[in-house]
């Protein structure tokens, strides 16, 4: 054995030198096991290094929007009014008819002026507003008027949509009226602004019900006077007249205040009567 000058410890030979870098290697490995920093496929971090979180939550796939289809085109109106309205009674007397109801506010005020003059008229009614006032479609029943068809929320344009619309809007209104007075027969349909086409009539035939326009329509929706009201009438009321007014849709106190004077006259010149 070797002595280095100047120790006590012997030289270790060059063997023994890479044994003992050898053991030490292989110390430092298993130290690195142990300590996890040599697991496979990780990288190891310089020390104080702070680390990305990686998120656990997984990103929503986005849904995709599905487009509302295109409401079908309206059909143009025809020309001329179709063949087969009722436009006139068949007879010497007019029918007193009334729209848009019923009202709270007009309707038994309407009610009260034909009972005095002893007559009876047709209540074009509007659906919704049957189911808001049954108890107004009642005493119309009640008092001896009829009823009448006028859909369920007076859509100008509903003869011109498809027919399922149409039957499904009168289909509606009749329930309804069937609703404030069961067993009440609704015989007539008059279409909103009497924008009638083929295909509403279709619908209300197959519903039982007849198409009643109008000859007489002094445009009391319009708010004239009531003066104006009954000259109108008088002016254009022939025998077997149609004449449209409304105890609904509005302010009608210019048509009740004219009902009076253009009762007596029609009664006395025509007579009225009841729709057959």
């Amino acid at each position: 054995m070797n002595y280095r000058r100047g120790s006590a410890y012997p030289d270790p030979s060059g063997s023994e030198q890479m044994q003992a870098r050898a053991v030490l290697a292989s110390v430092l490995a298993m130290a690195l096991v142990l300590s996890g920093c040599a697991q496979p496929d990780r990288t190891i971090a310089a020390a104080g290094t702070p680390q990305p979180v990686q998120s656990t939550t997984p990103t929503p796939s986005p849904h995709p929007t599905l487009a509302k289809p295109p409401k079908p085109p309206l059909r143009p109106l025809p020309a001329k009014l179709p063949a087969g309205l009722r436009r006139n009674t068949g007879a010497r007397p007019v029918v007193l008819t009334f729209d848009d109801g019923p009202s709270p506010a007009w309707t038994p005020k309407v009610l009260d002026q034909l009972r005095a003059s002893k007559v009876t008229a047709t209540f074009c009614v509007v659906g919704r507003e049957v189911q808001r006032h049954p108890e107004l479609v009642r005493r119309i029943i009640r008092e001896g008027h009829q009823l009448c068809n006028h859909s369920w929320r007076h859509d100008l344009d509903l003869a011109r949509r498809p027919v399922a619309e149409i039957r499904a809007d009168l289909d509606r209104t009749n329930k309804a009226i069937q609703a404030a007075a069961p067993g009440t027969k609704v015989s007539f349909y008059r279409q909103p602004g009497g924008r009638w086409t083929s295909e509403v009539l279709g619908v209300a035939k197959d519903l039982g019900m007849r198409p009643l326009h109008w000859s007489v329509d002094p445009q009391d929706w319009d708010k004239p006077t009531a003066a104006t009201i009954g000259k109108r009438v008088h002016a254009a009321a022939r025998p077997g007249a149609i004449v449209l007014l409304h105890d609904g849709g509005g302010n009608r106190a210019a048509t009740l205040a004219a009902c009076p004077h253009l009762i007596a006259d029609l009664k006395q010149r025509f007579g009225i009567t009841r729709l057959r």
